[in-house]
């Protein structure tokens, strides 16, 4: 594995990227984190802006990313917030390299997986599946609020617009 810090024999640390929306936290995303920082030495934890959000599942988040950010900053397993404002995990690597990129693996053996990989691949950058918590979902928690609330699962976007 390619280290961002120098060689293994001088000591140097293995830097992990996990990228979430880290929306309405639950214990499925402390998990990632914790699976991740434990295939690490120094974790970064990408938060996908709310511009970013939009672009790629239609919606807004109901938490707004500096709010997100904060939450995920004060996790003991985060050594380090990157907030990404465009989609290319690619060039995010180029603002803050990383040697281990974290993806939920509902991405392992689909098209858009086997691009991440072949891309990451051309830098050094290992890509690492982690199941997601089955139980616990931001899709569901959206969903059980609107229930409860009778606003409609999508009233986030009248806030953040």
């Amino acid at each position: 594995m390619v280290r961002t810090d120098g060689n293994p024999a001088d000591g140097a640390r293995v830097v992990g990227y996990a990228p979430g929306a880290w929306d309405l936290f639950h214990v499925g995303h402390l998990n990632v984190l914790r699976h991740a920082r434990a295939q690490c030495d120094y974790l970064v934890a990408g938060v996908v802006s709310d511009e970013m959000l939009e672009l790629a599942k239609g919606r807004a988040p109901i938490i707004p990313t500096h709010e997100r950010a904060e939450i995920v900053r004060h996790l003991d397993v985060v050594d380090e917030v990157f907030v990404e404002t465009q989609p290319d995990k690619l060039e995010t690597w180029r603002r803050r390299p990383f040697d281990v990129f974290f993806k939920g693996d509902d991405w392992r053996g689909t098209p858009q997986g086997a691009e991440l990989e072949r891309r990451f691949a051309e830098v050094g950058v290992q890509v690492v599946y982690f199941p997601y918590t089955v139980h616990t979902s931001s899709t569901l928690l959206r969903r059980a609020l609107s229930v409860l609330t009778q606003v409609p699962v999508d009233a986030g976007q009248a806030r953040h617009g």
